[in-house]
């Protein structure tokens, strides 16, 4: 306890909370095994405290609240957790759900207790806007407290399992969605940390109240099945342990039925039937060494012959998580498939206990493991994540995708492994060596030979990456990458050269309204513009540009205000200063100009502009439908115009309507090919039997561009018309 000026009064337990210490009793057993006294009397403190604040609180069970803290610390005592995870599990739900300030528990329990407790409490003080904000909100709170100190998770992991252990008492939709919460987000954090003793329990609890006739199903179907093959399973394990004394080997072996959900999965993701999934029942052999887990497997393999391709070799190369084992499939007796697995005693210890391992078996692994240093890995990836998320929902987005690898194992050329999910990308790849990297990446080699950066990854190949200094990432990666790490870097990166762009282009539109106003920038009066800003609740005058570069003000009506109270004379029917010039659109603003994909304007086309919330400029060909709607948003219409030397390529839609032939498409692709124009998308209409309407998208330079591509079109013989819709 902290050193303090005056000590708290000694802890008495109130006699109202007297008849909760039969909840206690389990507990000081559990930890007389590995805890002093002086610490079971620190956890007792815990307990008399959290009773005592928890009083007159009970669980829909009808049980006094202060059970469940302390059941949530037998847990954690189960993975012989330290003192303070135990003190803070006890008193997890104190200041979120009790009069009890964090400064409380602070002066009697300590900082470190106190941060632990913070870390798994809500943000109940915030009023979010729905629940999955606030859902998001408190995941994004609770992980980064995670990173911070890793006891965090376990203590919320501990307490959702006891949450999922009495589930039975809550209404059938709250029961559906914890289990679905459940399975989405905590069996699969468990799995990351190598916690698959709570893991496997949170599953088949969590399926069980999602799916329960799927659950009695499968259940039943493993019950059958059972019946069937459990000689014939003790058969073989007798027969293993004959040979392997025979080689002098010393070994546990342990036979296992696959549980519910995991059969379930196996089912759903690889579409088989219950007969088709071969592992239902399982062998674990845990041996001395690394060299005798290589030498079991020779053995079992002499015994039965196994599956071709079905061995994995997860101590060369272990899973995420850090998990290391042998697996291998044989075709047993009677042609029963059985899973084996093999794999030392640390690595069966780690498999089970995963980070948690640290305090169970401390006293003989205190330099780290393999589960440790991927743990640790993920953490650090975490932080990078909430640094370059935009918002809490989008971090958890972010997480949830990063918490369901299904692994596939790459090179660098200079051999080391890089491990990512299935169907990863190179961007993934390049963002998995260095966040700079994937943001300079403009090719790759796989196996020495050039591929596109949106190629999808396979088992075992090297990649190579090509940077270039002045590179960029492109928006169009974000419709392929899969990793949470390449997502939000991306999208950070994006993000701020957007703000960037904003801010140039509402520095113009800014200008153009304020020269209708015989007024600029430069010359406002500084007083004027900061009471506007005071008004916005805006800091700077690069906040106010933003927002109008981005569309959520209108540069008009800011114009006004910063000139006079009352709006200037002469507007147009739109709603701006007719003697406003128009904004000169060059085809290079990025991301905060936008042409319209209702009527794809290109250079040369007559068009105008629409201010979109959030989008900045929406370019729209004059004659299009939706900028005849003009007066329904009057304030969001603005005079724009074209460079005169525009850059780049543009979309434009044509229709070409022509007879059914052999090769129509062929020599009208060839057509386009030779004018110097590229097809984007091709979709047919099949007016009737000799007639089609091929409607291509295609990009051109500008109106003559396209013109000279319409008029090539039409001198085939077999294309009746050609027309721009």
């Amino acid at each position: 306890m902290p050193e303090t000026e005056t000590a708290p009064a000694p802890l008495v337990l109130l006699p109202e909370a007297a008849a909760a210490e039969v909840y206690f009793a389990p507990l000081a057993l559990a930890l007389s095994s590995y805890i002093s006294p002086q610490g079971i009397a620190l956890v007792r403190d815990a307990f008399v405290f959290g009773a005592n604040a928890h009083l007159g609180q009970s669980r829909q069970s009808g049980e006094p609240y202060i059970s469940h803290p302390l059941a949530v610390a037998e847990i954690l005592a189960g993975l012989h957790m330290d003192e303070a995870t135990l003190v803070a599990a006890i008193l997890h739900d104190v200041i979120e759900d009790t009069a009890v300030a964090r400064e409380e528990i602070v002066l009697r329990f300590g900082e470190e207790v106190a941060r632990l407790v913070d870390g798994v409490s809500k943000l109940t003080q915030i009023r979010f806007k729905s629940k999955a904000e606030a859902q998001a909100a408190n995941f994004r709170k609770m992980m980064m407290a995670m990173v911070e100190d890793v006891r965090v998770i376990l203590i919320k992991l501990a307490d959702r399992l006891h949450n999922m252990r009495t589930l039975g008492v809550m209404r059938p939709d709250k029961r559906r969605r914890i289990a679905r919460e459940t399975l989405d987000i905590y069996t699969p954090i468990a799995s990351r940390l190598g916690l698959n003793s709570l893991r496997h329990e949170l599953e088949d609890m969590g399926f069980a109240a999602l799916y329960p006739t799927r659950y009695r199903v499968l259940t039943e179907a493993v019950r059958k099945a059972r019946g069937n093959r459990r000689e014939v399973v003790a058969g073989i394990e007798d027969r293993f342990m004959q040979r392997f004394a025979e080689e002098g080997l010393r070994v546990m072996i342990d036979a296992r039925e696959k549980r519910p959900y995991s059969i379930y999965r196996k089912m759903q993701q690889k579409q088989l039937s219950f007969k088709e999934v071969f592992d239902v029942f399982a062998v674990r052999v845990v041996v001395q060494t690394v060299d005798e887990c290589y030498r079991a497997l020779g053995i079992v393999h002499n015994l039965y012959k196994p599956l071709p391709g079905r061995f994995k070799d997860y101590i060369a190369i272990p899973k995420a998580n850090g998990y290391q084992s042998l697996h291998t499939i044989l075709f047993g007796p009677h042609g029963i498939p059985l899973e084996v697995q093999l794999r030392t005693h640390e690595m069966h210890q780690f498999a089970e206990s995963g980070i948690a391992a640290h305090w169970l078996y401390k006293s003989s692994h205190d330099q780290g493991t393999v589960t440790q240093a991927r743990a640790r890995e993920w953490l650090r990836d975490l932080l990078e994540i909430q640094q370059k998320a935009g918002n809490p929902q989008e971090f958890l987005e972010s997480v949830k995708v990063d918490l369901f690898p299904d692994e596939v194992y790459v090179f660098t050329p200079m051999g080391e492994i890089i491990e990512l999910p299935r169907r990863a990308t190179v961007v993934d790849f390049a963002y998995a060596i260095h966040t700079d990297v994937g943001n300079h990446s403009v090719a790759c080699k796989i196996d020495r030979r050039f591929a596109p950066l949106s190629t999808i990854l396979e088992n075992g190949q090297t990649i190579e990456i090509i940077t270039a200094s002045g590179a960029e990432p492109n928006p169009n990666w974000l419709s392929f990458v899969v990793t949470a790490k390449a997502r939000a870097n991306i999208r950070s990166f994006l993000k701020n050269l957007q703000e960037a762009e904003a801010i140039k282009l509402g520095h113009r539109l800014l200008s153009k309204a304020l020269e209708g106003e015989s007024s600029s920038i430069e010359t406002l009066p500084p007083e004027r513009l900061q009471r506007l800003l005071a008004e916005y609740h805006h800091d700077s005058l690069s906040e106010l540009l933003r927002e109008i570069g981005l569309g959520n003000r209108m540069a008009p009506l800011v114009a006004r205000l910063l000139v006079a109270d009352t709006p200037s004379q002469g507007a147009d029917d739109r709603g701006v200063a007719s003697t406003v010039a128009p904004i000169i659109i060059s085809g290079t603003e990025g991301l905060v100009v936008d042409f319209a994909k209702c009527c794809h304007p290109i250079p040369g086309d007559s068009v105008t502009g629409f201010l979109s919330t959030g989008r900045g400029i929406v370019v729209h060909r004059r004659d299009c439908s939706n900028a005849a709607d003009a007066g329904v948003h009057p304030e969001r219409w603005l005079a724009v115009t074209w460079a005169a030397v525009p850059s780049g390529e543009y979309q434009a839609l044509i229709a070409v309507h022509a007879k059914n032939v052999r090769g129509g498409l062929a020599r009208i692709a060839a057509s386009v090919a030779e004018t110097g124009a590229d097809i984007d998308d091709v979709r047919f209409d099949d007016r009737d039997v000799n007639l089609t309407i091929i409607t291509i998208a295609l990009r051109v330079k500008d109106r003559v561009h396209l013109a000279r591509v319409m008029r090539r079109i039409k001198q085939i013989p077999d294309v009746v018309k050609v027309v721009r819709p």
